[in-house]
């Protein structure tokens, strides 16, 4: 074997070994001061060896450069010795601002940044709060699979039940497949029992009751033990708060998110938006639509930075259920049409719900969607028109900054590879992802190209609301400025 070859498997053999030390010290931290660990949004709770050093290589994306294993591991270990509470830690962004500290003692640093949480040994963790299903389709099985990963961590969201319309067969069997295997999204991660004698599915430890129901006045969540919950309504059934408020009818029921735009008064929240406008007496509330949930943060940051005059908003999106497979009747325009062989042209409200979380851009974007033949990802396309002029050098360089350390670095991601494509997002937990290479400026036009998964990505600013409005979400490390 040549030199170049065996320095290369003997790094790799090297960096594995260290993912594997620090395997069992991710696992203490989780399980005994509820302490959740990722980088740059992606958890590495109980992930293998090989999926942490993806991670680490996942951070190219974002810093330009791989992680080094080398840097983080010294730094979970010293996180253990800390004996710290309840949080949420991005090792990625707390090594840089280490580094960017000039480095020195590692310890001091962490101290002085998990100042709250340091010697607080697992306090701090929210109080349980019961969450129900109503529906249990693609955005509510996704739901199910974050809610589920989070039990044992700091967040205080557990899932009680799921509500269904009965269906014929082995309708509890079936249930619980979709939840093991999805085509899109692949196989859970984790153990799905079926309990048939109490109706139930318990996925990792967390029993769900499955309730079956036609209408929500048909169900009493007390009868299961389910107090003060939150009900998820994945169904677009109902729209608005007189619709919506049938669930709050149901004893055990407190509180109403619809995941779809709301219609009428009723709120549409963006995480990372408007979310600091819910209050303790709002009972019914909607998290906005995915492509909304794409637009509004990115739209935020050029209006507050730039100022929007006008703009045009193309979705190039995914087809959904609601489309056909092949040609047949469709009460919708051209929506009738087979999903799977056409580009279809179709309505979005996106833009103007835009203004609902955003008044401010209230009648300065349009917009319109073409649904494409593949099962998820979608574009949003942003040509706006700017109050001040600027250049693709430093629209870029902002918006790369603000994915890593703006306060909506949650939300919005960065990409300025040239290979990137839809797949490559699948998965992503951002509300959207800018591809800086892609990204065109002349004087005071832009033209921002923003991936999304609208399935997960959506999903994991549903449970960002569900987390805030009940006020569960743990602290998150390092704290933005």
């Amino acid at each position: 074997m040549s030199a170049p070859v065996s320095e290369h498997l003997n790094e790799w053999i090297d960096r594995e070994a260290q993912a594997e030390a620090m395997i069992p010290l991710i696992g203490r931290l989780y399980r005994e001061n509820n302490v959740v660990t990722g980088i740059y949004g992606r958890q590495l709770v109980n992930q293998s060896a090989i999926d942490i050093l993806k991670a680490h290589r996942f951070a190219r994306q974002i810093d330009e450069v791989e992680l080094p294993i080398s840097e983080t591991l010294p730094l979970v270990q010293a996180l253990t010795t800390l004996d710290l509470g309840a949080a949420s830690i991005d090792i990625a962004r707390l090594n840089s601002r280490f580094k960017a500290s000039g480095g020195g003692d590692l310890e001091q640093f962490l101290r002085t940044e998990l100042a709250d949480v340091v010697g607080k040994k697992g306090q701090g963790r929210a109080e349980p709060q019961d969450v129900v299903l109503y529906g249990f389709g693609r955005i509510g099985r996704l739901l199910a699979r974050i809610i589920v990963g989070h039990a044992s961590s700091a967040t205080g969201l557990r899932l009680r039940a799921i509500v269904v319309r009965r269906a014929k067969g082995n309708d509890l069997a079936k249930r619980a497949s979709l939840l093991r295997r999805d085509s899109v999204h692949g196989p859970f991660a984790g153990s799905i029992r079926v309990d048939e004698e109490n109706q139930a599915i318990i996925a990792n430890g967390t029993y769900i009751q499955v309730i079956y129901a036609d209408s929500p006045d048909q169900v009493d969540y007390t009868d299961y033990g389910i107090t003060n919950a939150v009900v998820v309504d994945n169904t677009g059934i109902w729209r608005d708060e007189e619709g919506l408020s049938k669930h709050l009818q149901a004893p055990g029921a407190e509180r109403v998110l619809l995941t779809a735009p709301g219609k009428g008064e009723l709120k549409n929240i963006v995480f990372g938006v408007n979310h600091h406008s819910i209050t303790g007496e709002d009972r019914i509330l909607s998290a906005a639509s995915c492509t909304t949930n794409a637009i509004t943060p990115v739209a935020k940051l050029m209006n507050d930075t730039y100022g929007i005059d006008h703009g045009h908003v193309e979705t190039v999106h995914a087809y959904t259920n609601d489309q056909n497979l092949i040609d047949n009747y469709h009460k919708g325009e051209r929506r009738g049409r087979s999903a799977a062989l056409n580009m279809v042209l179709t309505e979005t409200g996106a833009a103007k719900a835009v203004a609902k979380a955003l008044p401010e851009l209230s009648g300065k974007l349009s917009g319109n969607a073409i649904r494409v033949p593949t099962p998820d990802v979608s574009m949003a396309i942003l040509n706006l028109e700017l109050q001040k002029e600027t250049t693709k050098e430093e629209l870029n360089a902002f918006l790369r900054r603000e994915s890593l350390e703006g306060e909506m670095h949650s939300q919005i991601d960065y990409i300025d590879s040239a290979e990137v494509v839809s797949t490559d997002f699948v998965g992503s937990a951002a509300a959207g992802v800018v591809d800086g290479l892609a990204t065109i400026v002349n004087g005071r036009q832009a033209i921002l190209y923003v991936w999304y998964d609208n399935e997960y990505g959506y999903s994991a600013q549903v449970v960002r609301v569900l987390e805030h409005m009940t006020q569960s979400e743990p602290v998150k490390y390092p704290q933005t400025a």
